[in-house]
């Protein structure tokens, strides 16, 4: 993308490391403080400075009030000359403690992604994190895949990478907005961080289609504060399933977590639209918060019915119970650090309507 970015006549490419941003004494973003690779120390000054330096980035705290949480890292392996059980399809373990990710690369290679819970794992040059895949994960393996695995331990090339959280929680800016992982991040299990980061593009990019003139900063910012609700429907939705199904899909010692588990991986088992529609949801394809707490409870009651038929007892009328409050409990938090009215109610909200003032639009 960087380098057809680059062969537009109206675009130059400057590449450094970003230190700092430029600010005024009234809280303007001016531009950017940034390092090149011969150590050189630049400023490049613009009216607009979009900011997206990932999930490791050190210019938000001037963007937003980050919260970031890691439920757990992900160990990654590159598995060679081996065929997945099912080709051209992405592979969800639910292994124990966590789900286990297989997916090709390229005509020789599969990458595998490992769950562990925990801020922290074992350190990979001392051997402790080969030592675990071996004992813990590698029996957990499809027999397809094992000696692959295995093999791809014994070569050493294991990467860790800590899997992010973080609700979008910006304070509108002059002169500046944050995007990318910068700015709002989800659990990679389902890959949604790039759905949600080109849906925010094509936002933005219909935001400031019309306008011509970027230097009124404070008036671009009020502008642009809509684009802090249009995203929501798209992002709300991959955002929630990609936490959701995480909790979903991690082991626990609780009853009703276990029946919940193994009723959404039959509820998906069961095709045509049971499945169809939660990868719609997954996808973007069918970015919708309410379709979404559809299917989420569709998956509960499914687990409720699974266990009261054909004859209900008291234990498993209990169980029920517990699978529909386990369900809420895993969902609504999420949901309530999304924002309830912000996800469900977006047109409820002023700046859902802004458009720009007449003096920056372009005459057709």
């Amino acid at each position: 993308m960087r380098e057809k970015a680059a062969t537009l006549h109206h675009v130059r490419m400057e590449q450094g490391t970003v230190t700092s941003l430029l600010e005024q004494d009234n809280g303007t973003i001016i531009g950017v403080q940034y390092k090149t690779k011969d150590g050189q120390k630049l400023k490049a000054y613009a009216p607009f400075t979009i900011v997206c330096d990932g999930c490791f980035s050190n210019l938000r705290r001037s963007l937003c009030y980050p919260k970031v949480e890691v439920p757990s890292c992900f160990v990654g392996l590159v598995l060679e000359n081996c065929q997945l059980p099912l080709e051209n399809y992405g592979h969800v373990i639910l292994a124990d403690p966590s789900p286990i990710l297989f997916y090709r690369i390229s005509s020789t290679e599969v990458r595998c992604l490992v769950d562990i819970p925990g801020q922290k794992v074992s350190p990979v040059g001392k051997g402790g994190m080969a030592n675990y895949l071996r004992a813990m994960v590698a029996s957990q393996i499809p027999p397809e895949l094992r000696d692959a695995f295995i093999s791809a331990i014994d070569r050493g090339n294991i990467r860790t990478m800590p899997n992010s959280s973080m609700a979008a929680d910006p304070y509108p800016t002059p002169g500046a907005l944050l995007m990318g992982d910068a700015f709002n991040m989800r659990h990679p299990l389902t890959g949604g961080g790039m759905t949600v980061a080109l849906s925010d593009i094509v936002v933005l990019r219909n935001l400031l289609k019309p306008i011509c003139d970027l230097n009124d900063a404070t008036s671009l910012c009020r502008h642009l504060e809509s684009f802090y609700i249009l995203r929501k429907p798209m992002a709300s939705t991959i955002n929630t399933l990609a936490g959701a199904l995480y909790k979903v899909f991690s082991t626990s010692p609780n009853e009703a977590r276990k029946e919940l588990r193994q009723a959404c991986f039959d509820y998906l088992s069961l095709g045509h639209f049971f499945s169809s529609g939660p990868i719609a949801l997954l996808s973007g394809l069918n970015p919708s918060p309410l379709n979404l707490i559809l299917h989420f409870f569709a998956v509960a009651l499914y687990g409720v019915g699974r266990l009261l038929l054909p004859f209900p007892s008291f234990e498993r009328t209990w169980i029920g119970a517990k699978i529909v409050l386990c369900a809420f409990g895993i969902i609504f938090p999420i949901i309530k650090g999304e924002g309830v009215r912000q996800m469900f109610f977006p047109t409820s909200i002023p700046a859902f309507y802004r458009a720009p003032p007449d003096r920056w639009c372009i005459e057709e």
